[in-house]
């Protein structure tokens, strides 16, 4: 059984439209099935037919967990007795109601934690600790960038240089979930070095295969670092070009963190045996 408070952005909407939006792995049909059955409570009251809910309804659904959530097959990528590395596709939050750390933790004990994040819809490699200490340790390490991360993209058009260090200023927008570039510092806006390698440019296609290394590391800054400059990913629906995503017929961000090396150049206790260790996705393909 599951037990959902009705938020805000909810109010007086149909009780259909929360579950199927919270659950990505609820099917309409299971709603209905449901229903009949009134294996779905609002306030304590059985109900039988969809219905208007309001902020702070307490709603309870008897539907196994199977109908609820989606089903990933998610490839770990390497394993000691401290960390985990996985793979994570897109479409899947690192942490959520049904997220990565939710699959990764489905049936352990004790907890795994993740050590950093990636947008939903940026696939990759993620950390998770096994421990709260290992957990310390590796926060701290990427906090002083000592683990070195690289994405590979796929952007429209030819770069004007084949190795770049861009340096700009960031805003991020909590209301309305979007982030803003400047040339110059301004009030509220934080610095953003962003460097980048051409890995291939394919002239028919007019587009650039990119290694991107990331020396600050804030919210959806390769996205919009190079939109800015007027090489936005392809598929990236928020800070790219709907004509150029339609074309490539790609509607999420080719975008994927493929590459970490662990660059202790401080003590790290129990993973100093990590230091120097590289991780790579070799079969990355766009």
């Amino acid at each position: 059984m599951k037990e959902l408070i009705v938020n805000k952005k909810y109010d007086n909407k149909k009780l259909s439209k929360l579950l199927l939006e919270t659950y990505p792995g609820l099917k309409y049909g299971t709603f209905v099935k449901a229903l009949k059955k009134k294996d779905i409570l609002i306030n304590d009251k059985r109900i039988s037919k969809d219905c208007i809910v309001h902020e702070k309804d307490m709603v309870k659904i008897y539907i196994i967990d199977d109908l609820l959530y989606k089903v990933y097959n998610i490839p770990i990528v390497y394993e000691d007795d401290n960390i985990i590395i996985f793979n994570k596709p897109k479409d899947i939050e690192v942490t959520g109601v049904d997220s990565l750390t939710t699959y990764v933790n489905k049936n352990l004990n004790p907890i795994f934690m993740p050590c950093h994040r990636l947008d939903r819809n940026t696939s990759g490699l993620v950390i998770f600790s096994k421990s709260d200490d290992v957990n310390n340790i590796l926060t701290e390490k990427f906090k002083n960038h000592e683990i070195e991360k690289h994405y590979i993209t796929k952007v429209f058009g030819k770069m004007e240089k084949n190795n770049d260090t861009l340096i700009h200023y960031l805003f991020k927008d909590n209301k309305k979930s979007i982030v803003y570039i400047s040339d110059k510092p301004k009030t509220g806006y934080r610095k953003i070095i962003t460097s980048y390698k051409v890995l291939k440019f394919n002239k028919d296609e007019n587009t650039s295969i990119l290694d991107i290394n990331l020396q600050t590391g804030r919210t959806h800054q390769i996205r919009a670092h190079l939109a800015y400059i007027g090489h936005p990913i392809i598929g990236d629906g928020k800070y790219g070009n709907n004509q150029i995503n339609k074309k490539f017929n790609q509607k999420t961000q080719l975008l994927c963190s493929y590459y970490i090396k662990f660059n202790f150049t401080s003590d790290a206790g129990i993973l100093n045996y990590l230091n120097g260790k590289e991780i790579k996705l070799e079969d990355v393909k766009f």
